[in-house]
């Protein structure tokens, strides 16, 4: 059985102060939640704080994005091994804002998953086509090209480690939903694709995501898909009432 996750991406928005308070008031409220694992992922500055608040709750902390080399002449970026001593569970890899505005590839998302990986920590690894892509049939392609190019220096046991992200561009911050049998698809896809790559007991047991506009009234039709383990939620995790409703969508 794969334990579902609920993650919040808080993209650009949250100061270290806004942190906390948002963790003060959302870790109680689902304290006595068992079902599903809850992850909160900060920008960097709020990392520490998040951690701090969230230490001793049922939340885990994870970044947005990670640099795939330990320590070096690379102004601006953040190893994993920074990430582990700011309390961090993992990170993000390929969300598709980072391959729109910053040049992240296949190939690079494979470098930054190695680190991840190497330093113990945990790769949520983002997949998924835009509205393009999937008007011109080519949906299922671009996503095993990302998933195979993603997981290439992956072995078997490794991939214990990650949970894969489908976030359909076109429905990311638009208020477009893929539908939850166009989710469903997309998914079983990436099963079989894992499954190809790897052997079908690891496929089995990978968690897959769906992000693409998940809300509180909707998130309840896409969970109940049967390749469908969770959601990586990105406006609706800003307030902790909607996201405590997605949270507890059973």
């Amino acid at each position: 059985m794969r334990r579902p996750v609920i993650a919040g991406n808080w993209k650009l928005f949250k100061t270290q102060a806004e942190t906390r308070e948002f963790l003060t008031v959302l870790a109680p409220a689902v304290a006595n939640v068992d079902h599903c694992d809850i992850v909160v992922a900060p920008p960097f500055t709020a990392l520490a704080a998040a951690a701090d608040a969230a230490r001793g709750t049922r939340i885990a902390v994870m970044a947005q994005d990670v640099f795939w080399e330990s320590e070096g002449a690379f102004t601006g970026e953040v190893s994993a091994g920074m990430l582990a001593d700011a309390g961090c569970a993992g990170s993000l890899v390929g969300h598709s804002e980072r391959r729109q505005y910053f040049g992240e590839t296949d190939e690079t998302v494979s470098k930054k998953i190695g680190a991840l990986l190497g330093a113990g920590l945990r790769a949520i690894v983002c997949v998924g086509e835009t509205l393009d892509e999937r008007e011109s049939g080519s949906a299922q392609a671009v996503v095993e090209k990302q998933l195979t190019g993603g997981l290439a220096q992956l072995t078997a046991p490794g991939l214990s480690h990650i949970i894969v992200a489908y976030e359909p561009v076109w429905a990311i911050g638009t208020g477009r939903t893929a539908t939850p049998e166009i989710a469903q698809e997309m998914h079983r896809t990436i099963r079989d694709v894992v499954g190809e790559r790897f052997d079908a007991e690891s496929a089995d047991a990978l968690r897959i995501l769906y992000g693409g506009s998940v809300k509180p009234d909707n998130v309840a039709d896409l969970m109940a898909q049967p390749d469908i383990d969770g959601g990586l939620v990105g406006g609706a995790s800003l307030k902790p009432d909607s996201f405590e409703a997605i949270i507890r969508y059973q």
